[in-house]
């Protein structure tokens, strides 16, 4: 069907969980650092609105983080069910990994989760933020070592292969392989401006509406700030991690730039925008600015870059998807940058919270992290075919030997489940949004315990607007 073969399948079915999976972790990265931000200024300046916001976005946060686990296991079985040939040559690397992904993130947030989430009334501040703190600092030991076992796939090193298998020789070199480094900041620090704007969009949509207060005044401020700052820096990150996949992986580099030869000793143009073509192997509609290629890529205005010809055809990525998913990100991350100095003037002339076509700028922008993200992510990893381990594997080699009605079945219902079950839980997600941070007083507190409905039965309880409602009200009792 459509000429798909057992392994396109497999490589769509990954694809599309992955895809799915990575959208929860980028937010539950930012919000959880976010929070933690939150409940400090709150400790430190006594200001009500930063509490507030901090149980509006746990909510959403304990959502959010619930999808994620769920998606990500799914993730980690497709391992050792569709590509158990790769799980048996490199499974002494990634497997080790992973497991220290576990035992320390994960036992970290777990242990800490449910006081973040449930603890506001029974335990200290200082215990409560010392939490929060905490399962932030899980998240990003959680994308450390995720990262180092995808960084090891792209740059493998510190092992030595013995009868067909991955044996590790230099667990550091492993770690520390030459892309984990920069990848490790890009996708930190894309997880950080993905939340911004989406902070920056809900507060964006309920001005839109009429609904001003100091909380939604504080969200957006607060993410364009952050937009304003990192979405520059992340652009410094891609260049440094650009000219380290040049040095590491020159065919992706040369697909991603739809380049295929180099012409005596000129310099390599950038082309803007065009469609590479893999069979007459060229790229058609080029749309070119001379010496533009060698500036970016190499720093200079002379030096060539590879080219897609200087490699064997069935060593050459999908310049067509790598050459249009990274001109997507790109072009998502320049925009993220003009918001943020769009905000910068729009704060010094008193009108950031005011202007409507600003609002609707900062609306729209709302999915574009996750949406960069995701094309980040196909630029990565579908530039790094054919090799699932760059120069040792091939994917092709590296999937479970199923038949092609095995995966069609498979994947049709990953399809309908993942879109009912998250398709679900992402509406309910929105609708708290909608919802809007909370500053009324004037209910009657639910003081807990055994049979009351501040009880978690279930970490998604802390999503409950009734019980959330109620811990709120308390702390203001307490300290009225």
């Amino acid at each position: 069907m459509f000429g798909l073969e057992a392994l396109d399948l497999a490589r769509i079915q990954f694809a599309f969980t992955i895809s799915f999976h990575i959208l929860f972790p980028a937010i539950t990265i930012g919000l959880a650092s976010y929070l933690a931000v939150l409940e400090g200024l709150w400790l430190k300046t006594h200001n009500d609105t930063y509490r507030d916001l901090y149980h509006f976005w746990s909510k959403i946060f304990a959502v959010n983080f619930g999808m994620g686990v769920v998606s990500g296991l799914v993730m980690a079985y497709q391992f050792g069910t569709n590509w158990s040939r790769f799980s048996d040559f490199a499974g002494s690397v990634t497997g080790p990994l992973l497991t220290y992904e576990v035992l320390t993130a994960f036992f970290l947030e777990a242990g800490f989760l449910g006081v973040m989430l449930f603890g506001w009334n029974k335990v200290g501040r200082g215990l409560h933020f010392f939490s929060t703190v905490m399962v932030a600092i899980g998240t990003l030991i959680s994308t450390f070592w995720i990262l180092a076992s995808n960084s090891w796939m792209q740059t493998p090193q510190g092992f030595e292969i013995v009868n067909g298998q991955v044996i590790p020789t230099d667990w550091l070199a492993i770690i520390f392989n030459p892309s984990f480094p920069y990848r490790l900041m890009h996708m930190a620090t894309a997880a950080f401006v993905a939340t911004a704007f989406f902070v920056g969009s809900s507060a964006a949509w309920h001005l839109l509406r009429g609904k001003d207060n100091p909380a939604i005044r504080t969200m957006l401020s607060m993410a364009m700030w952050m937009a304003l700052i990192v979405a520059p820096i992340q652009a410094v990150i891609g260049d440094f991690h650009g000219l380290n996949t040049l040095e590491h992986q020159p065919a992706k580099i040369a697909a991603i730039e739809g380049h295929w030869e180099n012409k005596g000793n000129e310099a390599t143009p950038l082309i803007l925008f065009g469609w590479p073509d893999m069979k007459e192997e060229k790229t058609k509609f080029a749309v070119e600015i001379p010496y533009l290629g060698s500036l970016i890529l190499t720093h200079s205005l002379d030096k060539q870059v590879p080219a897609l010809k200087e490699f064997p055809p069935e060593d050459r990525p999908n310049s067509t998807i790598v050459f249009w998913s990274f001109r997507v990100m790109v072009g998502l991350g320049f925009l993220m940058i003009f918001t943020g100095l769009c905000s910068l003037w729009l704060r010094k002339r008193d009108s950031l919270y005011t202007s409507r076509p600003f609002l609707y700028l900062a609306l729209w922008m709302g999915p574009s992290g996750l949406i960069a993200i995701l094309a980040g992510w196909f630029t990565t990893e579908i530039g790094r075919q054919p090799w699932v381990v760059y120069g040792l594997m091939r994917t092709a080699d590296a999937s479970s030997n199923h038949s092609f009605m095995q995966m069609s079945i498979t994947l049709i219902m990953f399809v309908v489940v993942y879109f009912a079950l998250f398709g679900a839980g992402l509406g309910y997600m929105m609708r708290l949004v909608r919802k809007g941070p909370k500053t009324d007083e004037g209910k009657e507190t639910n003081s807990g315990g055994p049979g009351q409905k501040r009880t978690p039965a279930r970490p998604l309880s802390a999503a409950d607007d009734e019980s959330a409602d109620a811990d709120h009200r308390s702390s203001l009792t307490k300290e009225i």
